[in-house]
């Protein structure tokens, strides 16, 4: 082989390593955008997720469960919402068994309204029907809209602010 047809082998064996580069490059940065994708996507259910739960456990109350009623809200809340609701647990239990209250929520919607890092925003619309066991009083529909900011605490969302919007 001529000293040319050399050269040329190496120019072909270099160009065809270049673009072997740029393929794995390329493919490592499609794969890892597909894992953020697929991690961002995750996180979206799971606020949504989130959020629903923590709506729904606020308008289901049952004077005859109402100690685990209560602490499903807490176990889906954090911060300064869940500060708001332990100061007015004690409250809440004592007028849900007096008055014998029995809710029964329905999740109708949640949506994403914001999502970065470990923090979110989203909206959830909840049913109630309330009626009293024992009292001839006919049952009250009530309908519930909220705006919830979530925190990504140890792996899992939680509500830290729940406020209602009309």
């Amino acid at each position: 082989m001529t000293s040319l047809g050399v050269r040329s082998a190496r120019i072909v064996i270099a160009v065809l390593g270049g673009l072997l580069a740029v393929l794995v490059g390329t493919g490592a940065w499609i794969a890892a955008e597909a894992r953020d994708e697929q991690g961002r996507a995750g996180d979206r259910e799971a606020v949504l997720l989130a959020a629903g739960a923590h709506a729904r456990n606020l308008v289901s109350l049952d004077y005859r469960t109402v100690d685990a009623d209560l602490q499903r809200i807490l176990d889906t809340s954090t911060g300064p919402a869940r500060a708001e609701y332990v100061s007015t647990a004690a409250k809440l239990k004592s007028t849900t068994v007096e008055s014998k209250v029995v809710q029964t929520g329905v999740l109708r919607a949640t949506g994403l309204v914001s999502l970065t890092g470990g923090k979110a925003k989203a909206l959830a619309v909840a049913d109630v029907e309330i009626h009293w066991d024992g009292s001839d009083s006919p049952a009250q529909e009530r309908y519930y809209r909220w705006s919830m900011e979530l925190e990504k605490v140890g792996g899992v969302w939680l509500v830290s602010k729940a406020v209602q919007v009309l």
